[in-house]
């Protein structure tokens, strides 16, 4: 048997590097002062391919420095969970694991407040890492933290705080809600009622509201009894709802709004107009109905709204886009405020595995849609956006991610003009090895 996780580029790197003065192709934006990193799975020991979920494989964090037009270093190291630092022969990284267990760090990786985290879902606690990528300990915000964490914290930039949904198997028909300070520490936190147990990616988030996702992809008790890697299923005969916290009660009533059964793992964004909430987000028909090594797929990933009055406690949606698109961003300065501009990793393939991807630009405001497409190959990589400074206008940044170079069997760092997708890449790091697709990433400024 084989599996398409462990093959091409979904293949782990079996090597740490660093490696500095990195070649260049055109000219990197000499105000780009700090550290695009990014996380995925890269298990450190040989695998069962028939067992083997993508999901489930060992953090791998890659970062490339950039300043005054340079590329200053690019190195990737692995998270150095316990079963990592047991592989390397090292000794473990001893801190405040949380009762779900200790396990791969693989999601994400932001900075809330001092710490660097690398981020994961269903129950672990993140790993705080050096600027240089080394592993600390786990982390548990100070002794703030109750429990595990998730992959998808979000950001308030005007109250300087963030805002987390959590889930985990053993707190049966519940999530847990929440937030963080600007000095990186938990001032409040509820557990949630939920349908089941739901497998919650993200939240959406607006002046206003947290929103929470409770969708029919339940933890499976049957399954994780069979010993299934990830044992979250579609539960058709589950309802499907978003559940309203008022920002400015807290620990008052969740508002559930019933919606069409779907599967949501990433938000672009939600605001307020008035009574009205909007959600944008990428809507799965369906996901994890089977079983397989990576995400199940049921039709194709679409850019769609959710336009819900709160004072009828009634929802429609309605699809912006239809192009294959996952890991949407957007300027997150405009985090919970309305947005005109998105972008998404587009597959351009209907495949993933073939692997040819790019990105796209959303202008929602005039209903059109931009396309940069990055090659045979390249694969759908998220990219981030890092505004110029002093900027005003929305799209005025760079758009900042790694894409797969078949040819050569490396990765590249792309720089693309956000308001100019058209004129194609203004910059390339050539990077000394591939980068596995993986997830998430962001770009950490200088002196953050």
């Amino acid at each position: 048997m084989t599996n398409p996780y462990l093959e091409g580029n979904f293949a782990p790197v079996s090597t740490e590097l660093t490696a500095i003065d990195l070649a260049v192709t055109g000219t990197i934006p000499p105000e780009l002062d700090g550290s695009f990193l990014r996380n995925g799975p890269n298990p450190i020991a040989p695998q069962d391919e028939a067992a083997y979920h993508w999901f489930t494989g060992d953090g791998m964090v890659h970062g490339v420095r950039l300043r005054e037009g340079n590329a200053l270093w690019y190195r990737n190291r692995w998270v150095r969970s316990e079963t990592v630092a047991a592989a390397l022969d090292e000794p473990s990284h001893p801190g405040p694991v949380a009762q779900q267990g200790d396990f791969a760090s693989n999601t994400n990786i932001v900075r809330i407040g001092p710490r660097l985290l690398a981020c994961v879902e269903a129950g672990s606690r993140p790993y705080e890492l050096t600027p240089l990528l080394d592993t600390v300990a786990p982390s548990d915000m100070a002794g703030t933290l109750p429990a595990g964490f998730t992959a998808h914290p979000h950001h308030d930039p005007v109250a300087d705080e963030w805002h987390a949904v959590n889930y985990w198997w053993g707190w049966g028909e519940n999530v847990q809600h929440v937030v963080i300070d600007k000095k990186g520490k938990v001032a409040h936190s509820r557990l949630i009622e939920t349908t089941g147990g739901p497998m919650v990616h993200d939240l959406a988030m607006s002046e206003r509201w947290i929103v929470v996702y409770d969708l029919p992809c339940d933890f499976d008790l049957q399954a994780a009894v069979a010993g299934e890697r990830l044992p979250y299923h579609w539960m058709p005969d589950q309802p499907a709802r978003f559940g309203l916290i008022d920002r400015t009660d807290l620990d008052g009533p969740v508002r559930w709004i019933d919606v069409d059964p779907c599967y949501v793992f990433h938000t672009l964004n939600a605001y307020d107009d008035g009574d009205t909430l909007v959600i944008d987000a990428v809507r799965w028909p369906k996901m994890f109905e089977g079983t397989g090594n990576g995400p199940i797929e049921s039709g194709k990933p679409c850019l769609w709204r959710w336009t819900i009055d709160t004072a009828a406690g009634a929802a429609k949606d309605e699809q912006l886009r239809d192009v294959d698109e996952e890991f949407p961003r957007i300027d997150e300065r405009l985090t919970g405020r309305r947005h005109r501009y998105g972008y998404g990793a587009l597959n351009l393939t209907g495949s993933e595995s073939s692997g040819r991807g790019g990105i796209v630009k959303h202008d929602l405001d005039r209903g059109t849609s931009e396309i940069l497409d990055l090659g045979a190959g390249a694969g759908p990589n998220e990219f981030v956006f890092v505004p110029r400074a002093g900027s005003q206008a929305e799209d005025e940044g760079w758009l900042v991610g790694f894409t797969y170079v078949a040819d050569t069997d490396t990765s590249d760092l792309v720089i693309v003009a956000a308001d100019d997708l058209t004129g194609g890449p203004v910059a390339r790091v050539h990077l000394p090895q591939r980068v596995p697709f993986g997830f998430h990433g962001n770009w950490i400024p200088a002196g953050r």
